[in-house]
């Protein structure tokens, strides 16, 4: 072999490897999920000293964005207050004029700012999502365990919380003969697309 035959091959195997290399090293895709408000569930339960109520909220829209490299989030979930219910008309019409005010506060969002935990196609991995909650116009720091399931393009993740409402600013509704908790509890199913996934392997 001619020795500029075997420079080029040591130059083309050189080549090669670096690319190899660069593509080991190269920061994994950011991974944003689109969420559908028609296929999303927001239910609350409320529990007094009688009997538990239960309701439900809309989602208005969302869109999330996650980097595996860096573990930064950033978009918003947003829930459209105006639409909380819970099938008594007198009771619902209480809640949005004196608890939610939602004439005056018609949004709650979140905000999420880092998440730890893996993000791949396949089997249900758990996330911590760390961000802030606006709810009655103030933000508070919440911190979610979500469990997601990522399949093609379909995204799924469940949580649960509790938002301390009279801690927060919004009126108790508790009264002498009737005790109120002081806490709703939020279960979530958000549905939505998935892009900047890998393929499972």
């Amino acid at each position: 072999m001619n020795p500029d035959c075997r420079k080029y091959q040591t130059l083309l195997a050189t080549v090669f490897a670096a690319a190899i290399i660069a593509r080991a090293q190269a920061p994994a895709p950011k991974i944003t999920i689109h969420l559908d408000p028609q296929k999303t569930e927001i239910r609350w339960t409320l529990h007094d000293v009688l009997h538990t109520v239960r309701g439900t909220f809309r989602l208005k829209g969302g869109l999330m964005t996650f980097d595996p490299a860096t573990g930064a989030a950033q978009g918003e979930f947003v829930v459209d207050t105006v639409t909380g219910e819970s099938g008594n008309r007198i009771r619902d019409e209480k809640m949005q004029k004196e608890v939610l005010e939602s004439a005056k506060y018609p949004l709650a969002f979140f905000h999420p700012v880092k998440f730890s935990g893996s993000l791949k196609a396949g089997s249900t991995q758990n996330l911590t999502v760390e961000g802030t909650l606006n709810v009655h116009g103030t933000d508070h720091p919440l911190t979610l365990q979500m469990a997601a399931q990522l399949n093609g393009t379909d995204a799924t993740a469940t949580t649960q919380f509790g938002v301390p409402y009279v801690a927060w600013g919004m009126k108790d509704e508790s009264t002498f003969l009737l005790k109120v908790d002081k806490e709703v509890t939020i279960d979530v199913v958000a549905r939505g697309t998935v892009e900047g996934l890998s393929p499972a392997k």
